[in-house]
């Protein structure tokens, strides 16, 4: 069940937002809402946040399924910081990156260079990379936040099945 927002009485949250949460919040046109991402107490969609909703479905449901599947890859440095693991990210080559890439969900999630793993946990690691981020204190940070998988796949489906209800 969604939590309202006690700042705005319209926002909807799914999830918590010291792991991952979803807020849905007002509808800006028949097909585009206004969405924030949250993991480990960070908002991440500082620079876009209306969210085309049938696109922006899709990419959610297509990621609840691979975590759901537990077609995530295992941790590609064991025993290394999340700092390490994303910068070793970064300096190897394309292909083994982009096995790890994580909630690539167009414009919303655009400014972050997102990562996952799956331990017995969903391990959730993500910078912010863009030099205009509202927030310089966060640039060069990384963050992690670890949530079960099935309380991730429930979040998202969750907000997903309210935006394609609430869609038009």
């Amino acid at each position: 069940m969604p939590e309202r927002d006690q700042a705005t009485a319209s926002t909807r949250r799914f999830g918590d937002r010291s792991t991952f949460a979803i807020e849905v919040g007002d509808r800006l046109s028949p097909q585009l809402r206004t969405v924030d991402l949250w993991s480990a107490g960070v908002l991440l969609t500082v620079d876009d946040n209306a969210a085309f909703v049938p696109s922006f479905c899709l990419l959610m449901r297509r990621t609840a399924e691979a975590v759901r599947r537990r077609d995530v890859a295992t941790c590609p440095y064991p025993g290394r910081s999340p700092w390490e693991i994303v910068r070793l990210l970064h300096e190897g080559p394309d292909e083994f990156r982009e096995r790890y890439w994580f909630m690539r969900w167009g414009e919303t999630t655009d400014n972050l260079s997102p990562y996952a793993y799956l331990d017995d946990d969903l391990v959730l690691m993500f910078s912010f990379h863009r030099p205009t981020h509202p927030r310089p204190e966060e640039l060069g940070k990384v963050f992690e936040a670890r949530i079960a998988p099935a309380t991730f796949v429930a979040t998202v489906e969750a907000a997903a099945d309210l935006l394609e209800r609430e869609v038009g």
